[in-house]
């Protein structure tokens, strides 16, 4: 008996360390750029990137990841007037850390940094005819003389690093990319489908991508495992 009420401290010390939060939601901003008819280069002509994500977490290796981000491109005419248009991207990615990711006094393989990779699908809603203002990208379609937005499905991925520096805060850095079933998010005619291959060229479905920095707040604690623990 006086063994086993030793080993209590040590028990509930142990079960609150197993416990994390489920879920987290976060901010995102960075630069963005468009790889398609109208350019062929990475961070050619990078714009403003921000959106939010809300996560839920299976374990420490395994989430699942909804986000939306608003993103504007930039390309020129046949007349060499640059022309912008805005993005709304909405997609539904798995995650998986390479790391046991958290923070435990007592179990070594679980660390506050980690890098990971995701995947998964989504859908984009964009303007089908390009302005010759940025101004009017803001907020999106407003101020457009054709409120005429257009819906694509696309395929994200990408990868990133994530930084547990406080109980319920994380920093996450990302690079994603979206590659659309669609050859037209230019929302000038002259692009779209230039060469004729779309539907039978996959490398010619435009391209967007996203270099962004995101604050995240950790929720959903996970129930105690054990009769003594606190809170």
């Amino acid at each position: 008996m006086l063994m086993l009420l030793t080993l209590l401290p040590a028990t509930e010390a142990w079960a609150s360390s197993k416990r994390a939060y489920r879920m987290d939601i976060a901010l995102q901003a960075g630069g963005g750029y468009y790889v398609g008819d109208a350019t062929e280069h990475i961070f050619n002509n990078p714009l403003d990137v921000y959106g939010a994500h809300l996560r839920y977490k299976f374990d420490q290796r395994w989430s699942l990841q909804a986000k939306t981000m608003r993103q504007r491109i930039t390309c020129r005419n046949e007349k060499n007037a640059i022309h912008y248009n805005a993005l709304w991207n909405t997609d539904l990615c798995a995650e998986f850390n390479f790391f046991r990711f958290g923070v435990d006094d007592y179990d070594s393989r679980i660390k506050p940094i980690t890098p990971y990779i995701f995947l998964g699908f989504g859908v984009a809603v964009y303007g089908k005819n390009a302005m010759p203002s940025p101004q009017s990208m803001y907020p999106l379609f407003i101020g457009q003389n054709s409120l005429t937005p257009t819906v694509a499905c696309y395929f994200p991925f990408g990868f990133g690093g994530k930084w547990k520096f406080a109980e319920r805060w994380q920093l996450h850095v990302s690079w994603q990319h979206n590659l659309y079933f669609a050859d037209d998010i230019e929302g000038l005619p002259e692009y779209n489908n230039k060469h004729q291959l779309n539907g039978s060229n996959i490398l010619n479905f435009d391209l967007t991508g996203q270099l962004t920095v995101g604050i995240v707040f950790e929720m959903a604690k996970e129930k105690k495992i054990c009769l003594w623990c606190d809170e």
